[in-house]
């Protein structure tokens, strides 16, 4: 964890090694795609050099990037830590990046962990009872917390106090123990598992959406410098335009653009090398990768559109079911792609014009012979 005596530039490389280790486990189906919104322990070292220090430099979110400011400014002027902060939507789209940023906003250190490493209140405990005054802690995946570390967090985010358990049994003892006033930013991917005591309790709440091709287009330009690649304006806009909304997939699409731009050409990324590098990775012009397409073909040829269950679908692509309801769906119902009805999911036309195929007739009133087969 960072001190408070580092420099600022120590503090974002600690903060960076600290949100790898807090970093969720994933799937090998998450690992294999180059379009998924997660990232691994080590990508998260990486994407370290990558983002932006100040909320200045913060790119999109221009509604929660104005409110977080007046709520951080106000702060400083008073001198006081400001409400905590509850961060919500989908991963990749900068959650983290503005925790660190608070942080470096209010010239404090930035203690991160993640719900799943506070499996006890024990654990909880040891965090918040080493926070110097007006210090920042993050914690990613807050809804994971355990239920009760999650009640500790109740008291030391409202008092600026914990009670430690001393002892077991009918003759343990709860011993209250003061903490320094401390800003808790907290993360979520599902806003809607956390508790309403809990929710209640954060004095500031955002939610994060996807971005625009064009706010992804800077980002990649942005990038691009720090990494030090030649990018031309139409290979820019190629990427972002693939990115699915993340920014997190428009870095890494950056990459390995780079890669084939340097082995393959003139290390020049343009808008012919970016297509040439993005549909040797099998992303397609809307951001869809092997597995989105997969499904989606599954479900148009062998189905005729559906509905059909998902555990069939599945089995259809050679996938598990939590395969295909975790990693491919929410991207194709997104994209308008897919549907989800009571009876199963269903292809929408898009998804046979995406695929290149005509959609199906639209059947005729219910009750009503089709033209032509009544005596057939």
């Amino acid at each position: 964890m960072s001190e408070p005596g580092s420099s600022g530039a120590g503090r974002a490389h600690a903060a960076a090694e600290e949100a790898a280790r807090a970093a969720p486990e994933l799937s090998q189906a998450e690992l294999e795609r180059i379009v998924s919104p997660l990232a691994a322990a080590d990508e998260r070292m990486i994407e370290g050099a990558l983002r932006p220090k100040r909320l200045s430099d913060f790119i999109g979110q221009g509604r929660v990037r104005e409110q977080l400011s007046l709520v951080l400014t106000g702060a400083l002027r008073r001198g006081k830590p400001p409400d905590h902060v509850l961060l919500s939507g989908p991963p990749g789209l900068g959650k983290t990046t503005i925790a660190m940023i608070i942080a470096a906003e209010l010239g404090t250190p930035l203690r991160i962990t993640s719900g799943p490493a506070i499996e006890r209140s024990g654990d909880l405990a040891a965090v918040l009872s080493t926070l110097g005054e007006g210090e920042v802690v993050f914690i990613d995946e807050i809804h994971r917390v355990a239920r009760p570390a999650e009640e500790m967090l109740y008291l030391a985010m409202e008092d600026f106090r914990v009670d430690v358990m001393v002892g077991k049994g009918p003759g343990a003892t709860a011993i209250p123990l003061e903490i320094a006033p401390f800003t808790l930013v907290g993360a979520t991917t599902r806003a809607g598992l956390l508790p309403a005591p809990l929710r209640d309790r954060f004095g500031f709440t955002a939610h994060l959406d996807f971005y625009e091709a064009a706010e992804l287009e800077i980002i990649v330009r942005r990038s691009a410098a720090l990494l030090g690649v030649a990018l031309r304006d139409d290979g820019a806009d190629e990427i972002a335009g693939r990115s699915r909304g993340t920014p997190r997939i428009a870095n890494r699409l950056l990459r390995r653009v780079r890669d084939f731009a340097e082995v393959r050409c003139d290390g020049v990324v343009t808008r012919e090398v970016a297509r040439s590098a993005l549909e040797l990775y099998e992303v397609d012009e809307q951001g869809l990768d092997r597995l989105d397409r997969a499904v989606l073909g599954a479900l148009v040829s062998r189905f005729g559109g559906g509905p059909v269950g998902l555990s069939t679908l599945a089995v259809a692509v050679g996938e598990e079911a939590e395969t295909v309801e975790v990693v491919a769906e929410p991207f194709l119902v997104r994209a308008g792609l897919m549907a989800r009805t009571p009876r199963g999911r269903v292809a929408t036309p898009a998804a046979w014009e995406h695929l290149g195929l005509p959609p199906p007739a639209a059947p005729g009133p219910p009750g009503l012979a089709a033209p032509g087969s009544l005596f057939e």
